[in-house]
């Protein structure tokens, strides 16, 4: 039986692990929570809600225009979600408060971003996914709206790949 970690226990850990440099997945952490009920400005002004992720597999991003390892990371978060979007599969990348609204928007019409792209102004989102302060900090979503992998640090997207597809075979 795998032991489950309390929240405040792995954000402990993680920030160790972080401490040593290196992304991170802390497998005791990583049970399927509720996703937390927070709300999004999208950048054409819309709004979506941790509720209307229910019913897709989502990959809930938190990045910033200066972050390095989230540009790097942007391709792979691009073919993945064009591999799987046709499945039932749905990509939110959040950018940071700090980051400048106009970097954001030129970031995503450079490079076509094919998934929705929200600014966090406020921070709210961040504190309410676990007071995401270090980026990229990646969460899977499962279909029922829980929580089921976080990542802090790029992806291994061969695995993601792979819980991806577990995910979007459950019914």
């Amino acid at each position: 039986m795998k032991k489950k970690f309390p929240l405040a226990v792995c954000r402990i850990l993680l920030t160790g692990v972080l401490v040593l440099g290196g992304a991170a997945v802390l497998s005791g952490c990583s049970g399927a929570q509720p996703a937390p009920e927070s709300s999004f400005v999208l950048l054409d002004g819309s709004k979506k809600t941790t509720a209307d992720l229910k019913g897709k597999v989502t990959l809930v991003n938190f990045w910033a225009t200066s972050c390095v390892t989230c540009v790097a990371e942007m391709p792979k978060l691009i073919a993945t979600h064009n591999k799987y979007k046709a499945k039932g599969f749905g990509t939110l990348a959040v950018a940071m408060s700090y980051d400048p609204p106009s970097y954001v928007v030129n970031f995503v019409q450079t490079r076509q971003l094919p998934f929705e792209v929200a600014i966090d102004n406020t921070g709210a989102a961040a504190k309410a996914w676990g007071d995401v302060q270090l980026t990229p900090t990646t969460f899977l979503v499962n279909k029922r709206g829980q929580i089921v992998k976080q990542f802090v640090g790029e992806p291994d997207f061969p695995a993601l790949e792979q819980l991806i597809e577990k995910l979007l075979a459950e019914s």
